[in-house]
């Protein structure tokens, strides 16, 4: 005789970058075993691969859109299933900021954690008064590929790299020349044309553009004094 079948309750979200509405669920046991399994390496492009197969079963979107998604859309819906299967609030311990050294135990609820978007952030840079870059957002296999750190953007290459990865065009007047249909050595040759101002659009491009973010304020216990902290990253919320 057959065993019955569990009803699996569904949700509706927001993709933070388009607005777009898709449908998930929560991951299930045999899912949350991979994902335990990928955290257990500490590999990170195993980790990766692990949650984009995790979406791709709870979600309705398609493997390629998953692969393209930006980084912030990645996280964001990622840390609203996890929310749904198994829990929607976690205990952190953080560092209070006053002295540097207390420890406080701190609650969040994953449902008030969002992407948050910088006023002054552009897809679109102006290299100068006719040719302009028009940038897409990085996915989480391009930072994995180029072992990329937003914090580390110093490291030209690396960023080089990323760049070529992230040019949806270049326009120059009336013309678009869309990267697709140019080669690395030809993008990596006009990016070495810029000077340092120009390039440094690039970099700011990269350290304002949308995050998974949330402020936590508490007291610490030691000094009374109330604190203020910014969890920023997926990793953050399950540290």
């Amino acid at each position: 005789m057959a065993l019955p079948k569990l009803n699996v309750p569904r949700y509706e979200l927001k993709i933070p970058s388009d607005g777009k509405r898709i449908k998930y669920r929560p991951f299930l046991v045999k899912e949350e075993k991979l994902l335990l399994l990928a955290m257990e390496s500490q590999d990170q492009a195993q980790m990766v691969d692990t949650i984009q197969i995790l979406i791709e079963n709870c979600t309705n979107l398609a493997k390629s859109d998953i692969k393209n998604l930006a980084t912030f859309d990645f996280e964001y819906i990622f840390l609203n299933i996890r929310a749904k299967s198994v829990g929607e609030s976690v205990d952190l311990m953080v560092t209070s900021p006053d002295d540097g050294k207390t420890q406080v135990q701190v609650k969040v609820d994953l449902d008030d954690v969002n992407v948050q978007f910088d006023e002054n952030h552009s897809t679109t840079l102006a290299i100068n008064e006719t040719v302009s870059m028009v940038m897409k957002y990085p996915s989480m296999d391009m930072f994995v590929k180029n072992n990329f750190d937003v914090n580390e953007s110093n490291k030209v290459d690396t960023l080089f790299d990323l760049t070529i990865d992230c040019i949806e065009s270049i326009i120059e007047g009336e013309d678009v020349y869309p990267a697709s249909e140019s080669s690395k050595k030809e993008l990596n040759e006009f990016l070495e044309q810029l000077d340092s101002k120009q390039f440094q659009q690039v970099q700011t491009f990269f350290e304002t553009m949308p995050k998974l973010k949330h402020d936590i304020k508490f007291t610490n216990p030691k000094t009374k004094k109330k604190q203020t902290v910014t969890l920023e990253g997926l990793a953050s919320f399950f540290g």
